[in-house]
């Protein structure tokens, strides 16, 4: 059996994007071997979980002495080279650009091909400040090898054309959509015996999450941030200051599956990024699809590509402002509508026909073809 060896900065327990990958080429013949970050402590004890649900799965766990900035990237690409050298592979599959550097050089030394699978625009992300030294650096590394690399998978069609118009190299789409078995199997029917609003994700800035909390004040529902981030601690911050313990609730880091069942029973799913950068300007938020498997209606940021899904199949209502005041009232239009929530949610089943990763997967399969 052919080795594809897979490098991933994080810690894998929720990279759903990397294990409904891993879970695809194991299903196409090939051993998996996974190069990532070792667990915290606290998470630890939920790995035998992990390990009975992704058995096929070989893991190296990294463990580093640096945390952050420019000292934890460069343990984490000497670690990922170190490891890639003393590791048997026929393909090499690095995730996002702070992976992409080792697994090049490695990849030209043992003569192996290199699929480089780029989830965002790594150096547009709103965590490297435009102009900075961190996204000069980026940039280099960018320049310097995805000209020179055959195979990419990235998840929406901007940033494939960010590839080629920049370096003149095509990149296959592959969208970050659910496995269609965790969709809802039976027909929502509202109203809902509870009544909540859902956010998940990773929990960072200019994703509408102050606005967000500040508009709970004027919503008689209770709200549930999913996820874990840069102002995880300003937003615990700002539910006191403003006595919102009782509607808002920040869940932290959940398995994939039970955040699954938050949303699920969901009346309403938020995802109202600002087009800060560029990288948040083009994105398509895995939370799109997961809401619509979920039969959940979606209230959206009308960013480009969240647009053209929701003109395609109609399963949410466009944001009109970030104003907390505003925000709540069209929030409460919304979830008192049950007419208008029962059809947003009937037209997600429709869609799940569509969207799903059995659907996706089958670029991944023409690529490995190819290769």
């Amino acid at each position: 059996m052919k080795r594809i060896v897979v490098s991933v900065s994080n810690d894998l327990y929720n990279d759903n994007r990397v294990l409904k990958t891993c879970k695809s080429l194991y299903a196409y013949g090939y051993q998996v071997v996974v190069i990532c970050k070792n667990a915290t402590p606290q998470r630890q004890n939920q790995y035998a979980t992990f390990n009975n649900d992704y058995p096929f799965i070989k893991t190296k766990r990294l463990k580093f002495l640096f945390k952050k900035n420019v000292l934890y990237y460069a343990e984490l690409n000497l670690r990922i080279f170190f490891c890639l050298l003393f590791h048997k592979t026929d393909i090499l599959w690095a995730n996002d650009l702070d992976t992409l550097i080792p697994d090049y050089i490695i990849s030209k030394l043992k003569r192996k091909p290199l699929i480089f699978d780029s989830h965002e625009m790594f150096c547009y992300v709103a965590e490297l400040k435009q102009g900075s030294i961190q996204q000069k650096t980026w940039l280099k590394a960018e320049g310097w090898i995805v000209p020179k690399l055959k195979y990419i998978v990235t998840v929406c069609d901007p940033i494939k054309d960010y590839f080629l118009e920049n370096y003149n190299v095509n990149a296959v789409v592959v969208r970050n959509i659910p496995m269609k078995n965790l969709s809802t199997a039976a027909r929502k029917q509202f109203p809902l015996k509870k009544r909540y609003i859902i956010w998940q994700g990773a929990v960072n800035i200019d994703r509408g999450l102050h606005e967000l909390v500040l508009s709970m004040q004027y919503i008689d529902a209770e709200l549930f941030i999913c996820g874990n981030g840069d102002i995880f601690n300003e937003l615990q911050t700002l539910i006191l200051r403003h006595n919102l313990m009782e509607k808002v609730h920040l869940t932290g880091k959940l398995s994939y599956q039970d955040m699954i069942s938050f949303t699920e029973n969901a009346t309403l799913g938020i995802s109202i990024d600002k087009p800060t950068n560029r990288n948040y300007a083009i994105s398509l938020p895995n939370k799109i699809f997961e809401y619509i498997n979920a039969a959940t209606p979606v209230l959206y940021s009308p960013l480009s590509e969240i647009k053209r899904i929701e003109e395609e199949f109609h399963c949410g209502i466009e944001l009109k402002s970030y104003n907390p005041e505003e925000l709540a009232g069209q929030i409460n239009g919304i979830i008192n509508n049950n007419e208008l929530l029962q059809q947003l949610s009937d037209n997600c089943i429709k869609a799940q026909n569509y969207l799903s990763w059995q659907n996706e997967e089958k670029q991944l399969f023409n690529l490995l073809d190819k290769i």
